[in-house]
């Protein structure tokens, strides 16, 4: 029987999981939960895990999903001491091979094996997914993750992205007062995608909204903490808040129109997906007009437009998922 290891590692918390091939598909045997911050070492965690591995099934093969910039096998995790390296961790650990991947790239690795209850489809392509070109995510949760997935013989090929952090370019009199807004409040000189397109970003929409509409005054949400100030939006939103309604219109549109930017410059007629923490959470909105017709409006190509299907992640555990189906594609 073989087993693999998979890994979702975060500042915060860390994930591991064994998984079994049955009948061609992953099926999770052992999952367990840790504080990353109990382990002042990621091999003596990973050896804990495994130690309640029988030795008869106990992996070759691991990927292990990083919050952090890859660069030639080895990540310092922005929030963490640990400092991985491939080629250590299979020999500290008894692996054959390991793979570290950024947490955001690593979901390219999941999405041809997603399920029919991983997903769903927001948008039909006018002639069907493409299963020869490239895909691309990107997904608004505390931040703004992008990937891009490029179709070899061994697979997709995941590539990181910064594209989040391009410039922020208005598409109207409301988002151009918005950066104007956000570069004098902030004191900064440029406005990224992330600032507004994120979890973040709805919540300084809402605060610029709290702070230049007259009728905001009273508002309930203005003594929010800014923390849960996107939640609470979004929630507001729902109930029918007006001004709630304008903060998440406007951040649906912005996502929206960056969503299809990244669509023509990859041209995924593979799929274009949408990820995230807010995908399953806001799953209704991402299937609105507010959200699909700036992604789909593209002037002169907005054609090119209609060849791309549009589909929502959101299986919450999918970071996880797609570290055991990249460590499957290590074994050849």
């Amino acid at each position: 029987m073989t087993t693999l290891l998979a890994g979702d590692i975060g500042g915060t918390k860390t994930l591991l999981a064994t998984y079994t091939l049955e009948g061609g598909q992953l099926c999770q045997q052992r999952a367990e939960r840790f504080i990353s911050a109990d382990w002042a070492d990621f091999a003596e965690l990973v050896n804990h895990f495994l130690g309640a591995e029988p030795s008869a099934s106990r992996p070759c093969h691991a990927c292990f999903a990083v919050a952090g910039p890859v660069r030639q096998g080895r990540v310092k995790l922005t929030n963490l001491p640990w400092q991985l390296d491939q080629t250590g961790l299979a020999s500290e650990c008894g692996l054959a091979q390991v793979d570290l991947v950024n947490d955001f790239a690593v979901l390219i690795y999941g999405l041809p094996h997603v399920q029919a209850d991983q997903h769903r489809l927001l948008k039909a392509a006018s002639r069907g997914a493409d299963p020869q070109a490239p895909v691309a995510i990107l997904g608004a949760g505390t931040g703004l993750g992008v990937a891009i997935g490029v179709p070899t013989a061994q697979g997709l090929q995941a590539m990181a992205s910064e594209a989040s952090h391009a410039e922020f370019a208005p598409r109207n009199e409301q988002e151009w007062q918005l950066k104007c807004w956000l570069k004098q409040d902030l004191q900064i000189e440029r406005v990224s995608i992330e600032r507004v397109v994120s979890g973040t970003g709805l919540g300084e929409v809402m605060r610029w909204l709290l702070a230049t509409d007259p009728a905001a005054g009273g508002h309930p949400l203005a003594g929010v903490d800014s923390n849960d100030r996107p939640a609470a939006t979004a929630s507001a939103a729902s109930a029918g808040d007006p001004l709630a309604r304008r903060a998440m219109d406007l951040w649906l549109g912005a996502y929206g129109s960056a969503a299809g930017d990244l669509a023509l410059q990859t041209l995924c007629s593979g799929g274009l997906w949408v990820g995230g923490g807010t995908a399953g959470k806001l799953l209704q909105e991402l299937q609105s007009p507010a959200f699909l017709d700036p992604l789909l409006h593209k002037g002169r190509l907005s054609t090119v437009l209609e060849q791309v299907p549009v589909l929502a992640l959101t299986d919450p555990a999918a970071g996880l998922f797609s570290a055991a189906c990249r460590a499957r594609m290590l074994m050849g």
